[in-house]
């Protein structure tokens, strides 16, 4: 039996919803990448890159192109915040220091993701077999890629575009016969008020204010 084969298994059925391995197994790596995010521990990158590898078997079996698409960008966009989180700014306490956007660089954000969610959208219209539902698939796609990229910047935002992309994925993953998805979607959203509250608090902390690491060439590019 292939990976693969196995990943999409049926793990459990519970309430006539049949539950993949590659849907919980993906959705739990994901939580535990959240968790370590709000905690800025360096982890949550390597987590997130195992969790898109898995997730791409359970997108890939619902026919959600969108969904396998976004897994792929997780795993691209992980091993890059993970190298500029390493290179970065750090704070007092040796983590990664985090701000605000600045209101130009949120402007840019939400235009990127509405352009990109119009790209996107287009796409699967011109190729119906990539989603079967479009709009959606193509909203969470770009919006979890400006997710983390807010994410890489440290930008206390990026829990602001997870809650937006939340509101979405929980209805398309029950529909699209991802039921554990659409579960940790909503856990997703708590952790998301939660963390989003404590990067709130931690920004008007004395010690907010980052040193940048010496030896880092790429921390020069972290400061908007």
């Amino acid at each position: 039996m292939s990976a693969l084969h196995w990943l999409n298994g049926e793990a459990f059925t519970a309430f006539d919803q049949h539950v993949m391995w590659s849907d919980m197994i993906g959705n739990l790596l994901g939580l535990g990448a959240l968790a370590l995010g709000w905690r800025r521990a360096m982890l949550t990158w390597p987590v997130q890159l195992l969790s898109g590898v898995v997730l791409v078997a359970a997108f890939w079996s619902a026919h959600l192109g969108g969904g396998v698409g976004k897994q792929f960008v997780v795993v691209t966009v992980a091993v890059w915040g993970w190298f500029r989180w390493r290179g970065g700014r750090t704070d007092d306490a040796g983590r990664v220091a985090i701000r605000f956007a600045t209101w130009r660089e949120r402007a840019v954000l939400v235009v990127a993701t509405g352009a990109g969610t119009a790209a996107v959208a287009g796409l699967f219209l011109a190729y119906p077999s990539l989603s079967w539902n479009p709009w959606p698939d193509a909203y969470i796609f770009t919006g979890t890629l400006a997710a983390m990229y807010a994410q890489a910047r440290g930008w206390v935002e990026f829990w602001f575009a997870w809650l937006a992309v939340d509101l979405v994925g929980v209805p398309l993953n029950f529909h699209s016969g991802l039921p554990f998805s659409g579960l940790v979607y909503i856990v997703y959203f708590v952790l998301v008020i939660a963390g989003m509250y404590a990067w709130w608090q931690q920004t008007r902390r004395p010690d907010a204010g980052a040193r940048v690491r010496p030896s880092s060439t790429v921390a020069e590019g972290v400061t908007a």
